[in-house]
């Protein structure tokens, strides 16, 4: 959008991305603004009891600290963003719901232990779709082929190192 020889750039940030279980047990975090170590443990203990706590009939969004966190409960989950106060919450959505199709299409229905067991996958995926706190790919088929073309990767990788293995033990045999 250009006023006046001006451009004018909407640039949404998230600042942090949180997923807590209903026990409140952080399950992903993910920082994109620098917090201590101390900082983070007191962001996660305020928020899960200020979100654990709302009914479900409440909007999404809460005010924090002169930002909002936009939250979503899937399950027994709880996907929360951090972003600042004039940017636009439902895009957050948008946001949340993709990440959670995505988690979803690659565990085929994604759970609390499939996050448990297999957080760098979550992890991966979550760094597929945001760097630095902005919307890196918005197209589900080109993350899906990134995410298959990695695990392609990885099964070989696996392969090779079980080959080797396997001419190691004939080797000392």
């Amino acid at each position: 959008m250009t006023t006046d020889n001006n451009i004018l750039f909407s640039f949404l940030q998230i600042h942090f991305v949180l997923l807590l279980s209903r026990q409140g047990k952080v399950r992903l975090t993910k920082w994109y603004s620098p917090y201590s170590q101390k900082e983070r443990s007191k962001v996660i203990r305020e928020l899960s009891g200020m979100i654990l706590t709302r009914g479900p009939k409440l909007c999404n969004f809460v005010e924090w600290k002169g930002f909002k966190v936009v939250y979503k409960r899937y399950a027994s989950l709880y996907f929360c963003m951090c972003i600042n106060q004039q940017d636009n919450e439902l895009e957050i959505l948008e946001i949340i719901q993709y990440f959670v199709e995505t988690l979803d299409r690659y565990f085929g229905s994604v759970c609390e232990l499939d996050l448990i067991f297999h957080f760098h996958k979550a992890y991966y995926i979550l760094d597929e779709i945001l760097i630095a706190g902005e919307l890196q790919e918005s197209s589900k088929k080109a993350i899906h082929r990134i995410i298959d073309a990695q695990d392609l990767l990885v099964d070989e990788a696996k392969e090779r190192a079980n080959s080797i293995s396997a001419i190691m033990a004939r080797v000392a045999e």
